[in-house]
This record gives C-alpha cells, structure tokens and sequence, in this order.
C-alpha cells in the first residue's frame, strides 16, 4: 500500500484553527511485539527477568500526522523499566527519542513527529508479557495547544518555572531560542524532557555526585572568611578489640579524611578500651601525625558508654560529635557545619544526610533525610551518625540521662539514646529554631562496620523515653515492620471519644454501598457514628440504600446537601451537624483492609501535640496510592511512594514506619473537632474541590501541631470514581484557580516541605533524585 506523507500545513488546513475545531485528532496505528531472535535476555538465569524488545507500528497508512502529537502508552506491565527509545524512520535518515516509561498506568508524553515517517520502532526493557497487552495510540495537538500543554508542564513540574503563567513560559522560550540561536521547539523539548528524567537513588548516585553535588559545593575560604564566629569541633572515637579485627586502614583512613579537612578548628579524642594491648596501641600511635589535635586515650573501661563519656568530658570543643572506626567524614563536612553553626545560632542539634562506602571506597546507598520528624525518630534513628550538639546541652543531656546512658554497649544505641533524650528536652525547652538539618552528605559510614541498631535496644530506649513522660507514660512499644524500627501504640482515652465518619456521595450505590457495608462490618472501634452527606442523588436504587443502611444500623445519619458539588462546603456542613470530638473525612470509595484502621487513627488524633492523621491506601489492584502528602510535588503536591508496590519498604524503609508529614490526603483523615474548628475548616470559597486537604493540614501545621501518617491504618481507594476527572473546560479552570490560590497562600511552603529532602525530585512519586 502506498503510503501518502501529509505535511504540517496540509494538515492545519485540512483541521483549521478556527474556534470549535477539537485541538486534537487520534490515530490508532496496530501494534505487534517481534518475534525472537530479536528478543534478547539481559539475565537468563531468571526466565521472569527484563528483555531487550522491539515492537513497531505496520504500514498500514495509520502512522502519526507530522508535528506535536501526544504519545499515549497504555496497558504496559509492572516489570518494563527505565525508558522506551522511539525510532522514526524517514525518508532523511533515522531520528531517536526515549521516553521515560510509567509500568502499569498510562505513559503519556508530547512528542514532536518529523516529516516523512516511513516506520516507527519502540524498544523496550521489558518482559515480553509485560508488551502482550500493550496499546499505542498517537494524538496529533494544534501548535496552540501543544505550547499550552508543554508550558504548563513545565509551570507544574520543573523548579525554574514555578509561579509562572503560560503566556510568560511560551515568551520566554522564545527570548532563549533567539538567545541560543536554536528552535523554539527545541529549547522547549529539552526543558520538558527535564521534567520526566529520573535519576534513581540508587542506580543514578554515582551520577549525582559527580554533576549536581559537585556543582553545588561552594569555596570553603568563603565560607571561612565569612565566619563571624569560628567554633571548636570536638570528635570522639571510642575503639574496642573488635574494630581492629581488619587492621589499622580503617583507622588511617579515618584520620586521613579528618586530615582533609578545609576547616582547621578541630580536635579528636580517640579512646581506647582496656583490651587493646600496648603494642596495639602503638600500632595506632604510628598511625597518628605529630599534632596536637588527634589525641590517643587509654581508658580502664570496656563499654561504648564509659568510652564516650570519658572522650567528652576530655574534649574542649563548643561542639561535640562522634566518628566511628572506618567512617569517614566529607572533606567539607567541618566546613559546611561552621557555616550551619553561625547561620542558625539557636540550633542545639546539626545533623546532615549521610551516606555507604563500600568495599572497594565507592559511595552507595545514600540517606537523603527530612528536616525534624519527631514521630519519624520514635519509630527510627533517622537522624543517623553524623549529630553535632551544643557542648552545654549535651552535659545537661547526659546528667539527666545518666541512668539511660550508662548500661549501653553499642555506638547505634549510644547515638538513639542522645537523640531521643535531646528530642525530650526539645519539647519542654526548644523551639523550631532548636535543630538543623544540613542537606548535604557529609558523612560516610563503612560497610565494612556497619554497626546497626539492634531492634531489642531501641524497643528498650523507646520505652524509657515514653515512660519519663506522662502523656506518653501507657504508650506501649512493639517491634516495627523493619529490623531497626519500633511501633508504638498510643493508649485511646477511656471513655473513647465518639468519631464523627463524614461521607459526602452523590448517586453511585456500587460504590457507597461497599464502603459503608466494609466500615460498619470490618471496624473493631464502634463508638463512631457515620454520617452521609447526600449531595442531590437522584438514582432510586441509592436512595433506596442510604434509608436502608441508615434503619438498620442507628450510627448511621443521611443528611442531605441540595447544593452544587463543594467538597470544602459539604463536610464542613457535615462537622456542623456531627456529635463527636473526632472528625474522619472519609471518601466514598474507601474500604478498610483490616478492622484496625480507625483503633490506630483515634489512638494518634487523641495525642495533644497531633493534628490531622493520615492512612496507608491503596489503588484496588494493591498499589500503593498515598503514603503521605509531598509539598511541591507535580503543581502543588503529590502522594509519597504512589504506585510503589503494596509490601515495598518504600525510601529508607518509610512506607513501613509512622512519621510526620506536612499533609495527609483527606480521603480518609482524622482530627479532633476543636482543631478543625480553631483553623476555620475547609475552605469552601477558594478550593472547592482540590488541594482542601492539604490547605487544611497546612493550617493545623502552622497552629503548632504535628501531621501523622501511619502505616498500620490501611484501607484500598478508589480514587475519585464518583467525582470523575478534571477533564473539561470549566474543570480544568476551577483547578488552574485553585493552583494560583495555594501558590499564593503556601508558596513558601510548597517549596520547601521539612518532610522531604531539598535534593530529591519534585517530579516523581518515587524519592528519586533530581
């Protein structure tokens, strides 16, 4: 069949550009996946592994029309990975582009197609049934439309062009294509590209260090010179029998990066247990330059706890850390915390992100931490090895903790212990300015000792914690879902306080009826009544329903709502009609997965210092779809770990541990009524419909509480089933309002989340890197 090429200008005159004309036309051209011998195995030992694949559109006279197209890729399976590479055979030559694949959920990317396309091939990393149901369609986008679409891309998802309007993005990619001398369409694509790469913790860290941290380091003499006040560090390292198992180059790499050091004010004690003999100890002297810095401190004791404490009340400094044997510090890492120390002088604790050396000293398995977590450290030491205190509280701390501290016989033990202490002194004493997070990988443990956190020691330091305290004094420690974590369930008040469920529907019985039937059977906290907020159902059989359910169970109320659709309206109605001191706003089309679920949101809600409380949910198929709410996220936030699987761990194990957030997604959230009040509710005449949730946790947050997410509260969503998506015109304006509004309101907020890391991307769901 002969194949006729359209040009562009064919094209526009054939659709047009004038009012009414859809800014679109699809076209579904087949696909085939090719048979072997094209497909290559990249591990054969595993039948279940990726393969190299290459699937391609027949001639059938159904290729893509020249110019911006949507490239549409649906059904793909879970297990293709990284990018697909586009080929485009043309009577010129071949041209490549890639696009980052989304494995389970619809890959939709702006594309530009070149004139006189003969053929286009995909190849994929992926297994051959994850291609058996995979669908192509390519939409063809006016000129008009395309801009548009790309530039509120970028508006959404790249940090260069955040706050900006459409028109200002299309002016200023053309002021930089006169600027560059090159296309408009290319400068475009190349930013829009920008806003899909993804570089993975992982996989792309040694990429990261060369490029984005080496050109973020600054000139130490500046940061020097510009020191008003120049603080003395004091390290301790305590050395038992153990560390020199492998020999001293552990030690003289240690030393050696201390050594490296751009910031000169810094002392070392290194204390050695009473096992290490004498020509052991002269090992290490050997190893030791002749400085008056790095000291070498025999001692009669045998645990890291005497070992420490005697390093500390030797040392001088104004500041006091420790360093382990094998670890190594960032050659500006004194540096960097001097410039902390002055520039946050209310700080009693800097801490930093750390990272892994591995065998062979290359860097691995980095620790991008949040900003203070409270519940986050109660769980887990996020905070990690590199902690930097103030010399005066840490004398305070470690008097008032002596007990606490004297019995430990573990480096991770010593540095849970001093971090929790310091976490009790914050909330009686400190303020937000008590703490400080350095977001720069500062320090670097050996894998060599890993040295990890014995979950039988931090059950125990947890429980102590808790107990010293009265509000937490019934608190009962369990272990966690990881080997290093805690769960801890919070008492619920006796006599339970009455939670107000608040259900806003409309029609859509096959969707109410299994969420109402699931929370009334599968809940084991039943002092609850649950109130559904009609809004204007018409269908009889849901009607029919809602009397039903609300005859036969008394906690069920049926309020009804005769006005246009206003989320923020209708439950704050709901709360004005509810008899409890707990609110959950609960979507339609929520289920619970165990009866546990609002045991644990009450227990968390109840606590004084807790605002609102998020749940664990998931897509129906077991996905995850929220772990907590990330500021920035996509054009004002996004759910943490989406689509990650249903048992992932998630980044640094924080899918399986309860932490604070900045905000939780109000499909299924719980606050004590007094809180929702005090805020003003939900804004019913600026967010109607979206970002509500996260405008009213923003609020408990800035009124001194702290957000919850919880793992142990799970339940499946549905996702906006019964609403339905912003696809039209007057939606799609409602939302572009409600993105302005939160940009104006929250816009310092949105991006700088303390939950999250400054490093990692604000594109993705996935923790990955930027």
């Amino acid at each position: 069949m002969r194949q006729h090429i359209v040009s562009l200008k064919e094209v526009m005159a054939a659709i047009g550009r004038h009012s009414g004309v859809p800014p679109f036309w699809r076209r579904r051209p087949r696909i085939r996946v090719t048979d072997t011998p094209l497909f290559k195995s990249t591990a054969a030992a595993n039948v279940n592994t990726a393969v190299k694949a290459s699937t391609y559109c027949d001639s059938d006279g159904k290729q893509p029309l020249p110019g911006w197209n949507m490239l549409e890729l649906d059904e793909l399976g879970t297990d293709a990975h990284d990018a697909a590479t586009i080929i485009f055979y043309t009577r010129k030559g071949i041209i490549e582009t890639s696009v980052s694949l989304r494995p389970g959920k619809t890959t939709k990317r702006i594309i530009w197609v070149p004139l006189g396309v003969k053929k286009i091939a995909f190849s994929f990393l992926a297994s051959e049934s994850a291609l058996a149901t995979l669908t192509v369609e390519w939409v063809w986008l006016t000129p008009w439309f395309a801009h548009s679409r790309l530039a509120r891309r970028l508006i959404n998802n790249h940090s260069s062009y955040k706050g900006m309007r459409t028109r200002d993005v299309v002016r200023y990619l053309h002021v930089e294509s006169v600027a560059q001398g090159r296309s408009w369409r290319s400068i475009a694509l190349e930013e829009y590209d920008q806003t899909h790469a993804k570089q993975h913790v992982n996989d792309g860290y040694e990429r990261w260090v060369a490029t984005t941290e080496k050109a973020a380091c600054e000139d130490p003499q500046s940061i020097i010179a510009g020191l008003k006040t120049a603080p003395l560090f004091s390290l301790i390292m305590p050395v038992t029998l153990s560390d020199l198992k492998l020999g001293v180059d552990p030690f003289v790499a240690t030393i050696n990066s201390l050594k490296a050091q751009s910031y000169f004010f810094w002392e070392v004690f290194v204390v050695l247990s009473a096992d290490i003999s004498d020509a052991q100890r002269r090992e290490l002297e050997r190893c030791i330059p002749t400085t008056s810095r790095i000291n070498l401190i025999r001692s009669y004791h045998r645990t890291f706890a005497k070992l420490d404490h005697q390093g500390f009340i030797q040392s001088q400094g104004d500041g006091v850390m420790r360093i382990s044997w094998g670890d190594q510090l960032a050659p500006e890492a004194l540096c960097t915390l001097a410039k902390a120390w002055n520039s946050h002088p209310d700080a009693q604790l800097f801490y930093s992100d750390e990272d892994v050396l591995d065998n062979d000293g290359n860097r691995c398995q980095p620790s991008f931490k949040p900003g203070w977590n409270p519940d986050l450290l109660l769980s887990t030491n996020y905070i990690g090895r590199v902690a930097l205190y103030k010399r005066r509280l840490l004398w305070q701390l470690e008097s008032e903790q002596s007990d606490l501290l004297s019995h430990l016989t573990s480096r991770a033990a010593i540095d849970y212990a001093l971090a929790l202490t310091f976490m009790i002194w914050k909330s009686t004493h400190g303020n937000k300015q008590s703490v400080c997070h350095v977001p720069a990988m500062l320090y670097h443990r050996s894998a060599l000792f890993p040295h990890p956190l014995h979950q039988e020691d931090a059950i125990s330091l947890v429980s102590s914690v808790l107990k010293q305290q009265v509000a937490s004094a019934k608190a009962v420690v369990h272990p966690g879902l990881l080997d290093q974590s805690v769960r801890i369930e919070w008492p619920v008040p006796s006599p339970a306080p009455l939670v107000s469920l608040l259900v806003p529907t409309r029609n859509g019985v096959d969707i109410l009826r299994p969420c109402v039937d699931a929370i009334l059977e599968r809940t084991a906290y039943t002092h609850f009544e649950l109130l559904i907020l009609d809004n204007q159902s018409d269908c009889p059989e849901t009607i029919a329903y809602m009397a039903d359910v609300a005859k036969r169970d008394p906690r069920v109320r049926v309020l009804r709502w005769d006005y246009p659709f206003n989320y923020s309206a209708i439950n704050n109605f709901g709360v004005a009609q509810s008899h409890g001191s707990i609110i959950g706003l609960v979507n339609n089309d929520v289920e619970p997965v165990n009866e546990y679920w609002l045991t644990e949101m009450v227990s968390q809600a109840c606590r004084s210092e807790i605002g609102c409380v998020g749940a664990k949910l998931y897509y129906p198929n077991g996905m995850l779809q929220h772990g907590g709410v990330i500021l920035g996220l996509g054009d004002v936030a996004g759910h943490a770990h989406r689509f990650f699987p249903r048992d992932s761990d998630g980044y640094t194990g924080r899918l399986k541990l309860a932490q604070n957030f900045s905000a939780v997604t109000a499909a299924c959230l719980l606050l004590r009524k007094n809180v929702f009040n005090n805020v003003g509710g939900l804004n019913e005449k600026k967010l109607r419909v979206a970002y509500n949730d996260v405008d009213l946790c923003l609020k408990v947050r800035e009124a001194g509480y702290r957000n919850l997410w919880s793992p142990f509260a799970e339940l499946y969503h549905h996702e906006s089933i019964s609403r339905g998506a912003d696809d039209t015109p007057t939606k799609r304006a409602r939302w572009l309002s409600e993105v302005a509004y939160m940009r104006r309101t929250w816009g310092k907020h949105l991006d700088n989340d303390p939950a999250y890391n400054p490093h990692l991307t604000l594109v993705h769901e996935d923790f990955s890197l930027k």
